[in-house]
Formats: C-alpha cells, structure tokens, sequence
C-alpha cells in the first residue's frame, strides 16, 4: 500500500510539473522574443527577397528575367512568341556552373525549374509602356469620362428643374483623364539603357 501511495504521489507531482512552463520562470525573457511591428514588416519583406536566385548580369541590348517553367498560366513557350531568348552560358562569361546539363534547356543559365530569359530592350519599352503607361492612361481616360457625365447629367437634371442634384467631385476625380504624361524610358529606371 505504501508503494501505491508513493507512486501515485509521484505521478501528481509528474503531472504538475509537466503543466507547468518552463517560460514561466523567466518571463522578461519570453516577453522580449515577441516581434515588434517593425520586425514584423522586416519579416514580411524577406518573404519577398529571392535570395536563391542570383542577380542577372545585364546584357548590352537585352533586359534579363527569370522565368518558371512550372507557370501554366504564363508559360515559356508563350513569352518565346513574345520575343523572350533563353540565356545560354555563353552570354554571361563565368556563369557555366549555373548551365543546365540535361533537358530541353540544356546548356542555358538555370536554377531549380527558373530559366534565365532575355530580351530585346525595343521589346521590353514596348511591352513596358503598353502595361504600365498606356493601359493605366486609358483605364483614367475612361474614369474621367463616368465623372463627366455624371456632373452633365446632375447639370441637365438641374436646369430642367428637376430636383437639383448636387454632385461634389472630390480631390483629384477633377484631373482624371487630364494633362497626360510622357511615358518614361523603362530600361533607364532598371540601370540597363
């Protein structure tokens, strides 16, 4: 009886220590291991960081990507048609360790299922402005005209004595559509003109 008493003591404390935190004994410790907000954003932008893939040399003429070869969605062949060219080794002196030895890529820069591409930088403005110029200028064009129809409309509303509607147009919907800018030279902003 006295050793069922003895074990089933053992087993509370067992079981009482087990419950208990080990941080809990230091817990200034534990406090300072939360991360701040700062740390936080840190942590997010590293998510970010392509540190497995290395810096593309640039190639005079060319804009370099990498590109996947696992993109169903924008694959290769399909930014072949576009004017996209492999990289082979040959292209970047000192970069042969990362040739591709066997596969459809063979003797091209790769890592894991990304591909080294470049293109033509009349190619890569044209592609460049087209996305980031022109579209956008259109897409504020036609914003800009939805704004002034609806001021026509309130106006015509008014002076037909309707109930006066009263449209306010806030900062900046005034200027949509309006004093459109020069597109910038794109292979300038990445260093490679």
């Amino acid at each position: 009886m006295a050793k069922r008493v003895q074990r089933q003591t053992k087993d509370a404390r067992l079981k009482s220590e087990a419950r208990r935190d080990r941080h809990e004994d230091n817990r200034e410790i534990a406090d300072d291991r939360v991360l701040q907000d700062a740390e936080r954003l840190n942590e997010f932008r590293q998510q970010f960081f392509q540190s497995v893939l290395p810096d593309l040399p640039k190639i005079p003429g060319y804009h370099t990507v990498w590109l996947t070869t696992s993109n169903p969605q924008d694959p290769i062949s399909r930014r072949m048609r576009l004017g996209y060219e492999p990289v082979k080794a040959s292209d970047i002196p000192g970069w042969e360790s990362l040739s591709l030895k066997t596969g459809e890529y063979a003797g091209c820069i790769g890592v894991n299922e990304m591909i080294a591409f470049k293109i033509p930088l009349h190619l890569y403005e044209a592609f460049m402005r087209e996305v980031h110029h022109d579209q956008p200028w259109e897409e504020e064009e036609k914003l800009g005209a939805v704004v002034d129809v609806i001021e026509e409309a309130a106006a015509r509303d008014a002076r037909s004595g309707g109930k006066g509607i009263k449209i306010e147009v806030e900062d900046g919907m005034a200027e949509l559509g309006q004093d459109r800018v020069e597109a910038p030279v794109f292979s300038k902003l990445t260093g490679e003109a």
